[in-house]
């Protein structure tokens, strides 16, 4: 099977999305122009999406595991759902399915008006995400890249929005704005609710608004997750601070928790033995730390605080450089850790 053999066969199933998607992925279910499920092997969820129709975000076909970051076409997703590792047998199976008589569609009714997600609700931040776009290439990276933020690995959390509602307040007037999205996650990785950060047009800030950061849904133990967790995470407040964490320790899985208060009530994976806290340098990080520091330690997990020097990670990455930034995280890990990470970083 050749190259372009395998890009038409992609592409003819990119033609019937739906219908492949109803045949190997019957545990999702469609969502708006996305089917939805929690990964390409099928398993139950909503963490996957995969676009059915073709649009200006990119070809029908192409999906995105937010929890993850994988991506990939139909043909990846006839691979995994069956459990076949030689191309040439995935290729037979999607001859195979392309082959198959397609069932006529059911006479077209006249349907109700959609029932509209409640304001700020869960069900708002899944269609807000599932409207969203992956980051690469838009505002998002550019946002990002500003804030000396490069190692974008693993952030299929965040997507992006190219005009994404803002009111300052309940009376005042509708505004839209570009706006990276933030997917908060359970520990299984559903989508409970949604971050908010509206942008300049061109990506180099934050839009110039009152409330430039909102978020949505249940948001209480969740968290926007990089990274599967396994033995070892860390868990700070902001966006931000957390990506640049992890520039310095890049193959630590981390959490965002968006807020003191929230970050104090994080969950714990099953499998965490050791947290990292990713504290901001205000009384509000010292409340979150010592919260946290006390229901991890409850818990039987050992909680170590890591400090930045100045307000937060961010800030040191922007203003003393990777190179200082990484000295001090590692300078403040346990040994085992220091050897795991920083020979992994090297």
């Amino acid at each position: 099977m050749t190259r372009l053999d395998a890009s038409d066969l992609a592409q003819r199933l990119g033609r019937e999305a739906e219908a492949v998607c109803r045949h190997y992925l019957d545990a999702g279910h469609r969502q708006g122009n996305y089917w939805q499920v929690g990964d390409a092997r099928n398993t139950p969820g909503r963490s996957m999406f995969v676009r059915l129709k073709a649009t200006a975000k990119g070809p029908a076909g192409k999906w995105t595991d937010a929890a993850t970051g994988e991506h990939g076409d139909l043909l990846d997703v006839i691979r995994e759902s069956c459990g076949l590792t030689d191309f040439a047998d995935v290729a037979r199976e999607a001859s195979r399915f392309l082959s198959l008589p397609r069932p006529k569609p059911a006479p077209a009714r006249k349907k109700r008006p959609g029932t509209p997600a409640p304001t700020g609700s869960a069900e708002a931040a899944r269609r807000l995400f599932a409207m969203s776009q992956p980051i690469s290439g838009t505002p998002v990276e550019t946002y990002l890249r500003h804030r000396g933020i490069t190692a974008l690995h693993g952030t299929g959390n965040l997507r992006f929005h190219p005009r994404c509602y803002y009111r300052p307040d309940d009376h005042g007037p509708t505004e839209t704005w570009p706006a990276m999205i933030a997917a908060v996650t359970d520990l299984r990785g559903a989508i409970t609710g949604a971050h908010r950060t509206w942008l300049a047009p061109d990506g180099s800030d934050k839009a110039p608004i009152d409330t430039p950061r909102k978020a949505m849904g249940d948001l209480l133990g969740h968290a926007v997750r990089f990274g599967i967790a396994g033995e070892v995470m860390a868990a700070g407040e902001g966006i931000e601070s957390v990506l640049s964490a992890r520039q310095a320790i890049p193959h630590m899985a981390m959490a965002a928790a968006l807020s003191a208060a929230h970050l104090a009530a994080i969950l714990f994976p099953e499998t965490l033995r050791r947290l990292y806290i990713l504290r901001d340098n205000d009384p509000a990080g010292d409340g979150a730390r010592d919260s946290l520091v006390e229901r991890a330690n409850a818990a039987g997990i050992e909680a170590i605080v890591l400090s930045p020097v100045l307000e937060d990670f961010n800030e040191d990455l922007r203003r003393l450089g990777l190179d200082a930034l990484r000295a001090g995280l590692m300078g403040q890990l346990a040994p085992q850790d220091v050897a795991r990470f920083w020979l992994a970083a090297a």
